[in-house]
């Protein structure tokens, strides 16, 4: 009997007062109910055990379905705790993802710039010649102008028409040094004007730019035999480069001879410049 009471009193307890502090009005009746379920246990009858039953599974499936919501509410909260986690999970991995992937992109880039620096440190040791090795941190190119401009000038003893390598190939000349910068006019330039000797043969010529990555031969003897694949090189002439530094390769094209420049303009990184070639 005690039992049977304690248990009506908890679940009706558990069926009301699990939606939250409710009017004094509510809960008044709520005590009155139960002081009459109480009652209702104390008579022996037949019909009243009946009514009792009956009452037990009323509030028994009510219980049931007052908590449904609290606990379907429970059982979201959970599973959107467990959703935001996973999304947290992902954002993390997909930002480590990016990290890896960003530095994955400059390490490529630093060994590229490590190996293009190694190749120039080895060409110099195998030149002669006394070579300062900039970068390029300007490339303006126009139909009308075709230059560099340097991150080393004056501070590096660098001068006026001293000769610009990229390697061993010749690309250029300085035209104007400041203290931590200078311009290089290159090869391809239309005021550009280089003399030059074509071998073999020896023809003495001057080298053009036309705006385009393909300077013509001017001034070359009437008589000449060119052909495609004679090599061309500095003639040193005026004493302003030394001779014999490599250009290109002559490519007959129409009636004008043009040369086929060693490197390629579009694709330097860094020069070197022949401090052995300034104009005294």
């Amino acid at each position: 009997m005690d039992t049977s009471r304690d248990d009506i009193g908890i679940v009706i307890r558990s069926a009301f007062l699990k939606r939250g502090s409710q009017q004094r009005f509510s809960l008044f009746v709520l005590i009155i109910f139960s002081i009459i379920l109480i009652y209702v246990e104390t008579i022996k009858s037949k019909p009243f055990d009946y009514l009792r039953s009956f009452i037990k599974d009323t509030i028994y499936r009510g219980s049931v379905i007052v908590s449904s919501p609290a606990k379907g509410i429970k059982i979201f909260s959970n599973s959107f705790k467990a959703h935001m986690k996973v999304f947290e999970e992902n954002s993390r991995l997909k930002e480590e993802n990016k990290e890896l992937k960003d530095k994955k992109y400059n390490n490529s880039f630093l060994i590229v710039e490590n190996n293009e620096l190694k190749k120039i440190i080895d060409e110099k040791k195998a030149a002669s010649s006394n070579l300062v090795t900039a970068r390029v941190i300007l490339d303006k190119k126009s139909p009308y102008l075709n230059s560099f401009i340097i991150g080393s000038g004056g501070n590096k003893k660098i001068k006026n028409s001293m000769s610009v390598l990229d390697g061993l190939n010749f690309i250029g000349r300085i035209v104007n040094v400041n203290f931590f910068s200078s311009r290089i006019l290159l090869i391809t330039d239309l005021n550009s004007k280089i003399p030059v000797v074509i071998e073999p043969g020896g023809y003495n010529a001057i080298l053009s730019g036309r705006g385009d990555n393909r300077p013509a031969l001017d001034y070359l003897p009437k008589n000449h035999t060119l052909k495609s694949g004679n090599k061309v090189y500095t003639s040193g002439k005026e004493g302003i480069f030394k001779p014999g530094i490599p250009i290109g390769e002559v490519i007959l094209s129409n009636s004008t001879p043009l040369v086929n420049l060693a490197s390629d303009i579009n694709q330097i990184t860094f020069v070197n410049i022949d401090l052995g070639s300034e104009n005294n």
